[in-house]
């Protein structure tokens, strides 16, 4: 089964399946209709295209195909704060399950951020866990054959908080990563390992999954640039399991944004070449694991690019 990707778009949640024949701008295979008018923060859909998920900054919504709402599971209280708090949501790995995480400190409801685990049929709340944490937002990591979850909940300049979730006979247990200062940013296609960005974006790390072992580091000046004048960007990804995509970005002198995307050996940690990604900008770029990756056109419409090693 191919890996589904999602794109908000006009009003709806596009989904869009990457072949392995395929490369260039690729086409939607399903639309879900939106009807909301709040702002969408976050989308899944499942692997059937039968339903499709949306998050707001008051509820979690799942819809059909032909866009009717089969169930909501709202933020309540209703939250009166206009900006800095993102919810996001996923299905599990058998897709019986939803996770979702409820920025609340900084939505005002007066509890710490929680995290919840829904009935993905009829979105009752299976279990839940409150987190010590008061973050604008998260990125959810939802690892490729366990039923486990990272979750990096972002503090702004007070760093980010990282937990891995699993569901355990009803219920939701949490191991924190003995860690602030550093944000994951993809788990490997084998799910061994996962990669993580210094919170001051002084290098990246390589660690074993789950335990967090460090088993690399690359400072930035490993890619050829000084701290001074570049840092690393909190993008990349696994290009396939052993072969890391990481991105270095800074400043021209004209006060320019600059990006460089580099390929990195795992298996001798030596940094190989640059990568040209054809991305916009550092965050234009989504790795899929099979040697291909994403970037966007201008209206956000995704496209496929497969890396062919040189002759």
């Amino acid at each position: 089964m191919e890996r589904i990707i999602t794109r908000h778009l006009h009003g709806s949640v596009c989904a869009y399946e990457p072949t392995t024949s395929q490369a260039g701008e690729l086409d939607p295979v399903a639309e879900f209709r939106i009807t909301s008018d709040d702002e969408v923060h976050d989308h899944a859909v499942t692997a059937e295209l039968h339903r499709a998920l949306y998050a707001t900054k008051h509820e979690v919504v799942c819809i059909d195909r032909g866009g009717t709402e089969l169930w909501r599971y709202e933020f309540v209280p209703r939250s009166k704060e206009k900006y800095g708090h993102w919810p996001s949501c996923d299905y599990s790995l058998d897709e019986s399950l939803v996770w979702v995480y409820r920025p609340d400190a900084m939505a005002g409801r007066g509890n710490p951020d929680m995290w919840v685990v829904l009935d993905a049929g009829s979105g009752s709340v299976v279990a839940q866990a409150e987190l010590e944490t008061a973050g604008h937002g998260a990125t959810s990591l939802r690892h490729p054959s366990r039923s486990h979850f990272m979750l990096s909940v972002g503090e702004g300049q007070d760093g980010c908080v990282v937990y891995r979730g699993a569901l355990s006979d009803g219920a939701l247990l949490l191991d924190r990563y003995p860690w602030a200062d550093r944000c994951p940013i993809d788990i490997s296609p084998d799910g061994r390992r996962f990669m993580s960005v210094d919170h001051g974006q002084s290098d990246v790390q390589f660690h074993e999954y789950p335990g967090g072992e460090v088993v690399l580091t690359l400072p930035i000046e490993v890619f050829g640039h000084g701290p001074e004048d570049a840092y690393v960007e909190w993008s990349g990804g696994y290009l396939d399991p052993d072969t890391a995509i990481v991105t270095v970005g800074g400043e021209t002198e004209d006060e320019e944004d600059w990006h460089q995307h580099y390929l990195v050996d795992l298996r001798t940690g030596g940094v190989q070449d640059s990568l040209d990604a054809h991305s916009r900008n550092a965050y234009d770029f989504e790795p899929l694991g099979d040697g291909s990756w994403l970037t966007s056109t201008p209206e956000g419409r995704p496209i496929l690019w497969r890396y062919t090693k040189p002759q």
